[in-house]
């Protein structure tokens, strides 16, 4: 919110009597000449300004020609924002100029409290909101120049440090706040006119935030940055931590702009020219204060649209609550209804479900005792059975091992065989030497004798072998023997075998038949033991259904402490928006307040003058002489100076944003003022 005066246009005078004035005061005046020197070029360089602009305007078709279409409103309104930046143009150069000319004669760092620098932050804040767009939100309307600033961050990686430092200072909770503290650090690190130029030269994406006719969108905005080249000499030391930048006001200060300089140049028609471009600048302070009151008025307007459509759904939702509330009583009528019924259907269900109950358990203790004496002659069975089976695997045991004995007899005769026949082709071999003896005794008579004694010892040798021959026939014939007997124990005991698989073959048939019948009778169990269980089924989907009914009436219930909920809400947010209102209204208050102190500053000024150092020699209150133990202060309400002790109290003034020295009179009347402006 920027706090200007309203001042009427007829308050202000005109050329003749500012002239009038004069030549009736030119002592007066003297001290004025440099600075209305100054305005005077600024006056003539805005006039050239002014009629470049008109001609570039009128060639590109911006200006509205004789023979042209254009509505005479769009003209004005044209030349209007025309007049806006050229005005804020020239206020930059001034507060530019004479940040620089104070802080080279002061030569150190400058401090956040340094006037200069407070009133060129403000003149550049409004350079910077010039031609804004309004950003429409779920809270409200956003209108800030904090977000054309953070496109220096993806445009210029350096100005990464000075985004995250702003978004970690704590103190900061809005984006005008924000800002400030982005162009604080930005004229710290004395890179403010390169961060700026980066922005205009992508002004394709300026124009999401700002109006095409904007002062950042045309040339002027080039300028500007050009002018802030010259700031890079001034050294700033500023602390954001103890600032409260997020409730700062916004206002130029044009005391400091009219303050004397001492200058040669002092022409009396420079004042009346400079007098004028004051007149332009108070021109410009009453249209943006009009500015701020048609916003204001529009966001109560929109303030009592949405109070009024809030109304409308609070009468909505009242009616609602009532036809809902009208519904659950009929829903707590139907749900007694339901609730008797289920409760006689449960009853019923409950006695049949007990007689249906006794009858079961009768007959299953029946069914019990058979099948405990069932199984019991089945485990006498299956212990039987496996008696049976023990000795048939010690059968089969026993016949296994005759077959390997009958094998390894097999395999002794085998070999017995083998030798026979081995011992057989000896005696054929002998035969054959016996042979060729005989022949060879008829063809050497001499050799029979030496060779009888041969003989018959070979024949010794074949009685021996002879005899050991019939010594192994005998026991073949005795393993035959033997082998016979084993094979008839093998027949009787595979016939007793057989007798015996044959007895259990028809006691295990008994037993299966006996395990059909009792399986047949078990199926009759579970087909009455399945029909009583669907009938228990029938039984459960009952009382599902009727829990299914219970858990909707308990859905109803949550729906009703929803919409009781629901109805809490909207009483909050109407709460809520009346105190809005409250607090809009105090807000309006509170500006009316804060527009009669500055028409109040503004009268003080024009009536009080700034005294100067060399003209007061005693104190204005007590008159005492001022020396080296006794400074010189300066009221900084009246102008006047006074000693420590007439100006020790201090408040805070509409032009300046702390507390600053006042005198004992000054400060009487201006409590006094709060007093009867509280009331």
């Amino acid at each position: 919110e920027e706090d200007f005066e309203i001042i009427d246009k007829k308050q202000l005078p005109d050329e003749a009597e500012l002239r009038n004035e004069e030549k009736a005061k030119p002592e007066e005046t003297r001290w004025s000449a440099p600075i209305l020197s100054l305005a005077r070029k600024a006056s003539e360089n805005l006039a050239l300004s002014y009629g470049s602009a008109l001609k570039s305007a009128s060639l590109v078709g911006l200006v509205s020609k004789p023979g042209s279409s254009d509505s005479p409103a769009k003209t004005s309104t044209r030349c209007h924002t025309m007049e806006e930046r050229a005005n804020l143009m020239n206020m930059m150069k001034l507060s530019i100029k004479i940040l620089i000319q104070s802080a080279l004669s002061l030569g150190r760092t400058l401090d956040s409290d340094f006037p200069p620098l407070q009133q060129f932050f403000v003149v550049l804040e409004h350079c910077l909101k010039h031609g804004l767009k309004v950003k429409k939100t779920f809270i409200g309307q956003n209108k800030s120049f904090f977000g054309p600033l953070e496109l220096v961050e993806k445009l210029c990686p350096e100005a990464s440090d000075i985004g995250t430092s702003v978004k970690n200072l704590p103190e900061l909770k809005t984006a005008v706040g924000r800002g400030r503290a982005w162009l604080y650090l930005a004229l710290m690190q004395k890179k403010l006119a390169d961060y700026l130029k980066v922005l205009l030269d992508h002004k394709h994406l300026l124009s999401e935030f700002y109006e095409p006719d904007a002062l950042m969108m045309e040339e002027e905005g080039a300028v500007i940055v050009g002018l802030l080249v010259g700031l890079n000499v001034i050294d700033a030391n500023l602390c954001l931590k103890g600032e409260d930048l997020d409730s700062q006001v916004g206002v130029i200060d044009f005391s400091l702009y009219l303050k004397e300089t001492q200058d040669s140049d002092g022409k009396q028609d420079g004042g009346i020219t400079a007098v004028l471009d004051q007149k332009h600048y108070v021109e410009e302070l009453n249209r943006h204060l009009s500015c701020t009151v048609a916003d204001l008025q529009n966001k109560i307007d929109c303030l009592e649209k949405t109070n009024s459509k809030l109304q409308e759904e609070l009468a909505a939702a009242t009616d609602r609550i009532g036809s809902l509330q009208e519904e659950q009583q009929q829903l707590k009528q139907q749900n007694e209804l339901i609730r008797e019924r289920s409760e006689k259907s449960v009853e019923v269900t409950k006695e049949d479900t007990k007689v249906e109950l006794d009858t079961y358990k009768q007959s299953r203790q029946g069914l019990d005792e058979m099948y405990s004496d069932v199984w019991k002659q089945l485990k006498e069975e299956k212990k039987i059975r496996l008696e049976l089976e023990k000795e048939l695997e010690l059968q089969i045991g026993m016949k296994t091992e005759m077959e390997i004995a009958m094998k390894l007899l097999e395999k002794d005769t085998h070999e017995k065989q083998d030798t026979l026949v081995a011992l057989r082709q000896q005696l054929e071999e002998v035969k054959a030497i016996n042979l060729q003896m005989f022949h060879k005794s008829q063809n050497a008579e001499c050799s029979l004798q030496q060779k009888t004694e041969a003989i018959s010892s070979f024949e010794g040798k074949t009685n021996e072998m002879m005899s050991s021959m019939k010594r192994m026939e005998e026991r073949l014939q005795q393993a035959e023997k033997a082998r016979q007997a084993a094979e008839e124990r093998c027949n009787k005991m595979k016939q007793e075998l057989a007798g015996r698989l044959d007895s259990c073959r028809q006691q295990m048939a008994q037993l299966d038949s006996k395990c059909s019948t009792l399986e047949k009778e078990l199926k009759s169990e579970k087909e009455q033991r399945q029909t009583l269980q669907k009938e228990l089924h029938q039984e459960k989907d009952a009382t599902i259904l009727l829990k299914t009914e219970l858990q909707q009436m308990e859905g109803l219930k949550k729906e009703l402490r929803k919409l009781q909920d629901e109805k809490q809400q909207l009483k909050k947010v109407r709460e809520e928006q009346e105190q809005a209102l409250q607090e809009m209204g105090l807000h309006l208050s509170q500006s009316k307040l804060k527009m009669e102190d500055i028409k109040e500053v503004n009268k003080a000024l024009k009536g009080h003058t700034w005294l100067k150092d060399d003209e007061a020699t005693h104190c204005k209150q007590c008159k005492k002489e001022f020396s080296i133990s006794r400074r010189k202060h300066h009221c900084r309400n009246c102008g006047d100076i006074f000693c420590n002790t007439c100006s020790s109290n201090e408040l805070a003034l509409p032009s300046y944003p702390k507390p600053v020295r006042v005198c004992d009179n000054c400060h009487t009347l201006l409590l006094q003022q709060c007093s009867s402006n509280s009331s």
